[in-house]
């Protein structure tokens, strides 16, 4: 049974994690993620991830309790005027909804690859600086199909309150895989698993559309200005670039992602 507290001030507690969105690594050391906006928090609600809390305005309560099964409400519901929340340091107060919840259990790679139906297809992260874009590309890589994403362990993490918000709630049914050594794990799914490892790279000759991606595949993004490490590199099977017109070299990550993923998706639903 939830209860809900209304609350004139966000000097309590149990409110710490909404005072803290400046230090979001503080929040993944604990096990927890911030969801902010209507969208996100409503995907969040009808997700199976836990809930702690939800903080919002007394306008947005009732719209929630409207849509949502009781069930999946958090035991402690928070409810303050906008203007409360607009106190909140780092934040641009849009809706007037937010709420904390659990990082999921992560799955470990070899039962996640065994259990993904074939052709496997997954993405991985080698060290993406900005969290905006790697939520932008969990969102891409639940709009085609990837069964799961390895996240290197230099990259920001999908759990991040602004990757959260930029997935737009879809990381909450991305199976994500935080490694200790990106390189060794995409050594495992090459040699043990059989998986082709593709890097997207924007100076290799091999066009986006000359590659068959019918086999399993995983296709590496790498970091916003130098692309795929070297270490990487020396792994991979292969790389791939999308060809554009002559004196533009390459896309925002997040954008190269849609169109690389399309192109697998395509393949793969073509007879």
């Amino acid at each position: 049974m939830s209860v809900i507290h209304r609350i004139s001030s966000l000097d309590i507690p149990e409110l710490q994690p909404y005072r803290t969105l400046r230090r979001p690594e503080e929040h993944l050391s604990k096990g927890i993620f911030i969801a902010e906006g209507s969208k996100v928090v409503q995907r969040l609600l009808a997700s199976h991830l836990p809930v702690v809390s939800l903080l919002v305005t007394e306008e947005w309560l009732q719209q929630l309790a409207s849509e949502t099964p009781s069930a999946r409400f958090p035991d402690d519901i928070f409810v303050a005027d906008k203007s409360v929340l607009e106190t909140i340091v780092g934040f641009r107060m849009h809706q007037g909804v937010m709420a904390v919840a659990n990082v999921p259990p992560e799955p470990e790679l070899d039962e996640l690859i065994r259990s993904s139906i074939s052709p496997k297809f997954f993405a991985a992260l080698d060290r993406l600086v900005f969290a905006e874009n790697v939520g932008v590309i969990v969102r891409n890589c639940a709009a085609f199909g990837v069964q799961g994403v390895l996240v290197g362990e230099t990259s920001a993490s999908p759990y991040l309150r602004r990757a959260v918000r930029n997935s737009m709630g879809t990381v909450f049914h991305m199976p994500v895989v935080h490694t200790a050594s990106l390189p060794d794990a995409l050594t495992t799914i090459r040699s043990r698993h059989n998986m082709a490892v593709l890097v997207a790279d924007a100076h290799t000759a091999t066009s986006l559309y000359d590659t068959d991606y019918r086999q399993d595949t995983c296709i590496v993004f790498g970091n916003e200005d130098t692309g795929v490490s070297s270490s990487i590199m020396s792994i991979a099977t292969g790389a791939v670039r999308i060809p554009m017109k002559e004196g533009i070299d390459s896309l925002n990550v997040a954008s190269a992602s849609a169109v690389i993923l399309g192109e697998i998706a395509r393949q793969r639903l073509t007879p």
